[in-house]
Formats: structure tokens, C-alpha cells, sequence
């Protein structure tokens, strides 16, 4: 983790604790530089890290303050967030129950969406992702063999992201995100305990690499009792 990630964690569990409480001025930049040995730089990097997320906001000539409804709860996330739940919720509270995971041709939509062949194989992944034990979101992934190579059971049971980045080396630059309501289908009815008439909250998008090449395209499946999705549009004056 980069030092500024590490230092906007750390701001980010004190508004979360109530140390920085809402409405409240956070330490200047110098203070915090002090306190975190680190540049200025460092700091503001850590400060665009909290304003995308929702959490602070600049009030030119008065600081940064956090926002009156910042202390979001664990059903709220942000549409800039894509990189999964581990790194969201944290792997102490997120687990993995594999429902399917084979290598496939893929299908006319999935070419069109990855950018590939219908000779070039695929995985196709069915996920139910539970938090502190219970269902959460079912996640349906697919993923080009040649470039997620070596996935495996034991990886899809903690986070693929992480592989990704630490592992095979990429750099993630983006995602298209899509969010649509839709009926609960036979999965959705017996791994999220939808009933018949709950709407399902689905988040369909596209991740991409540093060099342009999507290495991700999947369906998350969402109770509507379960997850909810914020954006902050904040302009500074």
C-alpha cells in the first residue's frame, strides 16, 4: 500500500471511530505532515482519496472538513469503488463460498465486452461473497484465461483483485459501471434468500488495465435490502 493510501485509511478510521467527528475541521496539512512524516503532496493525495469516497470535503481558505454524513454504513458503497469487496470491507469480514468456476468459449456479448475472440477462452465465475457470514452479493466474473493465468479455487476464496495486482503485476485504470433493477433469478432466490417479488440491485461492469485492455467483465447481484450506492458530485468554491 502506497503511503498516502495508508494515511487516508488512517483518517478515514478515525471519522469512521468518531475522532473526526461530522462537521469538523480535520488538522492542517502541516500538523498532519508532522504526524505522518511525509510531504505535503502525500497529504492532499490522501485528502482526493477521502473527498472521491464522500468522507471531506475543501472550503478554500478554511480547510477540510468532514462531511455531516460521512459516517455511511457497511450497505452504502461508492460508484467510483470497483476494485472488490476485501479491499472495501476489509478480509477479516468478507468470505467466499465458489458456486462455479470452469474455462469456457465465450459467449457473443462477452467478446464484445472483453474485446476478444470466440476462440479465446474464458472464466466463468459464480461467486456468492458473504460478510461476517452472511450472503452478501453474488458475483458473476469472466475473465480471459491468457491473461488471469493461474487462477485457481484457493485464490477465488479471498480476492482475485489482489492477485491480480501483487501477483501477476497489473495496474487496474478504470471500470464502466452499469446499474439496473431487475427480477431475482433461481440463483438469486437461493443463495441471497430473495423471494419472488424482490428486486435485485444489479451492477454490471467492465475493469480495465493500464493499457486499455478490459480484463474484467461481470454481473453483481444485489439484494435491495443489502446495498445501496453513493456518488458525491462536490465542487470546491
Amino acid at each position: 500500500m502506497l503511503k498516502y493510501e495508508m494515511i487516508a485509511t488512517s483518517i478515514r478510521e478515525k471519522i469512521n471511530a468518531g475522532i473526526y467527528p461530522p462537521d469538523s475541521l480535520l488538522p492542517d496539512q502541516v500538523s498532519l505532515c508532522k504526524e505522518y512524516e511525509c510531504s505535503r503532496m502525500t497529504i492532499k493525495k490522501a485528502f482526493d482519496i477521502l473527498a472521491m469516497e464522500g468522507l471531506v470535503y475543501r472550503q478554500r481558505g478554511a480547510g477540510t472538513f468532514v462531511m455531516k454524513n460521512a459516517l455511511i454504513n457497511k450497505q452504502d458503497a461508492s460508484l467510483r469503488d470497483y476494485e472488490g469487496l476485501t479491499k472495501m470491507m476489509g478480509e477479516e469480514h468478507i468470505s467466499s463460498q465458489i458456486i462455479e468456476f470452469q474455462i469456457l468459449f465465450p459467449d457473443e456479448k462477452t467478446q464484445e465486452q472483453l474485446l476478444i475472440k470466440k476462440n479465446q477462452p474464458v472464466y466463468s465465475i459464480i461467486r456468492l461473497r458473504l460478510l461476517d457470514g452472511k450472503p452478501y452479493v453474488l458475483e458473476h466474473t469472466i475473465m480471459p484465461v491468457d491473461l488471469v493465468h493461474g487462477l485457481s479455487e484457493e485464490i477465488l476464496n479471498h480476492s482475485i483483485y489482489t492477485y491480480l495486482k501483487d501477483t501477476l503485476g497489473y495496474v487496474l485504470s478504470g471500470a464502466f459501471r452499469k446499474i439496473n433493477a431487475d427480477k431475482p433469478s433461481q440463483y438469486d432466490k437461493m443463495y441471497l434468500d430473495c423471494k419472488e417479488h424482490d428486486p435485485v440491485l444489479e451492477v454490471e461492469q467492465v475493469v480495465y488495465l493500464k493499457d486499455g485492455r478490459p480484463i474484467e467483465y461481470s454481473r453483481s447481484r444485489h439484494r435491495y435490502d443489502t446495498r445501496s450506492f453513493i456518488m458525491l458530485d462536490h465542487r470546491e468554491q
